[in-house]
């Protein structure tokens, strides 16, 4: 079924020791106050499946050598997931308008390229590296920010910040005898992955809370990432047909030869799974605490992804690497303190 028409359809991200996917759909009074239980077992389920998304989606780029589809695989996974619980009735179907479906258009085409740029980067470099850069986030999130209206500024303080964050990376770069070493094609997928994040933050937060306010819409937090990962997917396609398609069956013949299609379509659709349900966890815990504290735990997750890539594929930390990630890192935690506008005081009557 179409977009359209599973919008309109009636309201006929589990054995983990995570939180139920399911129970995401959040009421009005659930999001004023969430339990200290549910927000521990939200941040709990986000941190565990996006370090294992990190590691499957790395052993699926090394198996299959088309990046574009891997990532595009990986969305499918989410939108059956989507229509299960859609067509089951376990969630509100959403009720959208095709304007509704427009708006969230360009939401979900940086939201593709987001996605990506992130395999991508992955797939061509060490997942530590991708997480280093990544950290570089709030960069171009404050860039965009100023260039794109609305216009937001934020505290000077937040800005110096950034000079940190530019300067730990920058050092993560510098190999002890070899000077700069940087791999280029990691670097630019990883900041095309940071440019559209910070463009989807961007024009995705009013359109989104537009959507959420209205109840006829069955738009809560979990509907609203499953209908911008449908239209993620769609945007996927024409990079797939344009980039790999024609070679796609050979690359596919050689993977199935050298690793076999079992071990290929369990680390694709275990990498898709994650990604889909560490995203619902992400996108709930967000809805409860706001977007400064979620900033705050997302970059403390990229020290755990970090640390456990490095152990699972080996990958080599050395001293400026290490020293240059954690300056980074505080720079990116420092920047989610200090970027938020202290609230104007009241005027005494």
């Amino acid at each position: 079924p179409s977009l359209t028409s599973c919008c309109s359809a009636s309201t006929a991200t589990n054995p983990y020791p995570y939180p139920n996917p399911t129970e995401l759909t959040m009421s009005a009074k659930e999001e004023k106050g969430a339990s200290t239980a549910k927000l521990a077992s939200l941040v709990g389920g986000w941190y565990l499946l996006n370090t294992f998304y990190n590691i499957y989606n790395k052993q699926s780029t090394n198996m299959v050598h088309a990046h574009w589809t891997v990532a595009s695989a990986q969305l499918v996974v989410g939108i059956v997931w989507s229509f299960f619980v859609w067509g089951t009735g376990i969630r509100k179907t959403p009720n959208l308008t095709s304007a509704d479906i427009a708006a969230c258009v360009p939401i979900g085409l940086f939201a593709c390229l987001a996605h990506c740029g992130s395999v991508l980067a992955a797939a061509v470099g060490a997942v530590s590296f991708q997480q280093i850069v990544k950290a570089c986030e709030p960069v171009f999130a404050a860039v965009i920010g100023v260039l794109v209206p609305p216009v937001d500024v934020k505290p000077i303080l937040a800005y110096c910040m950034l000079l940190v964050i530019v300067g730990g990376v920058g050092l993560a770069c510098i190999k002890e005898g070899k000077g700069v070493d940087i791999n280029y094609d990691a670097l630019l997928y990883a900041s095309m992955a940071n440019a559209s994040a910070a463009m989807k933050g961007k024009l995705g937060s009013s359109v989104t809370k537009a959507l959420k306010a209205d109840k006829t819409k069955n738009m809560d937090a979990a509907n609203v990432y499953a209908v911008m990962n449908i239209i993620s997917f769609l945007c996927t396609i024409p990079f797939v047909v344009i980039n790999e398609l024609s070679s796609l069956p050979e690359v596919w013949e050689n993977a199935v030869a050298e690793h076999g299609a079992g071990p290929i379509l369990k680390n694709v659709f275990l990498s898709g799974l994650c990604f889909y349900f560490y995203n619902e966890c992400a996108f709930a815990f967000t809805s409860h605490v706001g977007a400064v504290t979620s900033s705050v735990l997302n970059t403390a997750k990229r020290v755990i992804i970090i640390v456990v890539s490095a152990i699972v594929f080996q990958e080599v930390m050395e001293r400026n690497t290490v020293l240059g990630s954690a300056i980074a890192i505080g720079g990116t935690f420092a920047y989610s303190l200090t970027s938020k506008k202290s609230a104007p005081k009241k005027k005494a009557e």
